[in-house]
């Protein structure tokens, strides 16, 4: 037998075969999964407030329902309840229809994309048959990032982060309880460097800051949870498992960039239900909005957190169970010499 047959392993064909298929596999999938939704993005019942008299928003319903499926409108009595509906975070912007004139109430803190997509779909409108409708921001992006871009740009290192905490508490062979301590340590450093900088210093986020930091915090633990609790339980391919849903599926269809109700459906909603799409909308709850709306992608999150955590502690104590002794009756019926 020859030196080079023997040298070279049997599965090299195999393997050859595995990376020229599985690379470009991954690679379209990853295409997929970030060009789709982006090319698609456009607003499907989008929460959309309508305010004034019946007789005086009939037009303006009739305008809006030209955009089919593009707007589910709310109706409000006057202008006071359709503001606290911006701020509440019900709606994304509204109509409102008075003495004064026709008025737009935006909030481009929720999605600058949204608001300027209502301005298009109302003012120009109205504008172009002799009509102004004047244009109110109720809740503005701060003026250090009027388009939302820092924000939205936040999503993608705080699920790094996670990656890396979750993934070096498996490689270090962190076990147990204190790869649960290791875990929320690293996510609370996370947190509170992640909003010393958008907040602190470059004056991103206008909220709470120790709940800005706390949603940093919890969002970096549940993808870090995931990571860790999926490799205790299956080994290190768990770590790719829980890393590819939130890398190929978590950011992209997370609609930091635009908003969940202007992606294509289910992705809008699947994206809320991972944690960096959870974790875009709780911040701009936390940062802008007071906390309205902040129940729902907190519980998301936190749900994350405590299956990641409540796994990493099951598989060590499957583990545990593997490598103890044989029982106290079964030793008994080995000989004793």
């Amino acid at each position: 037998m020859s030196t080079a047959s023997a040298t070279t392993p049997s599965g090299t064909p195999r393997r050859l075969l595995a990376v020229v298929v599985l690379v470009p596999l991954l690679a379209a999938l990853a295409l997929w999964a970030f060009a789709w939704p982006a090319a698609r993005t456009a607003p499907r019942d989008l929460p959309l407030g309508v305010a004034g008299p019946a007789a005086a928003t009939a037009q303006v319903e009739a305008q809006l329902a030209r955009h089919e499926g593009a707007f589910e409108i709310h109706h409000f009595a006057d202008e006071a309840a359709a503001r606290d509906a911006v701020e509440d975070r019900t709606v994304y912007g509204a109509v409102v229809v008075s003495a004064q004139g026709p008025e737009l109430l935006t909030a481009s803190a929720a999605s600058p994309v949204v608001a300027q997509l209502l301005q298009q779909a109302v003012v120009q409108p109205a504008a172009a048959e002799g009509t102004q409708v004047r244009t109110v921001d109720v809740v503005a992006a701060p003026a250090k990032d009027p388009r939302g871009a820092a924000l939205s740009a936040s999503v993608l290192p705080l699920a790094l982060a996670g990656i890396a905490a979750g993934a070096a508490v498996t490689v270090s062979g962190l076990r147990g309880t204190r790869a649960v301590a290791a875990l929320v340590g690293a996510s609370a450093l996370v947190g509170m460097a992640a909003a010393g900088i958008a907040d602190s210093w470059l004056g991103v986020l206008t909220g709470d800051w120790w709940a800005e930091a706390g949603v940093f915090g919890l969002a970096t633990l549940a993808v870090s949870g995931a990571v860790a609790g999926l490799a205790a339980l299956l080994g290190t391919a768990g770590i790719g498992i829980a890393s590819g849903a939130i890398m190929l599926l978590g950011n992209p269809f997370s609609g930091a960039a635009s908003a969940p109700r202007m992606l294509p459906e289910p992705v809008g909603t699947i994206g809320q239900w991972l944690p960096p799409g959870a974790s875009a909308t709780l911040l701009r709850s936390v940062a802008y909005f007071d906390g309205a709306a902040a129940t729902g992608p907190a519980l998301t999150l936190t749900w994350w957190a405590a299956l990641g955590l409540g796994a990493v502690l099951l598989g060590n104590a499957l583990k545990a169970r593997k490598k103890s002794p044989a029982p106290a009756a079964e030793r008994e019926l080995v000989p004793a010499g």
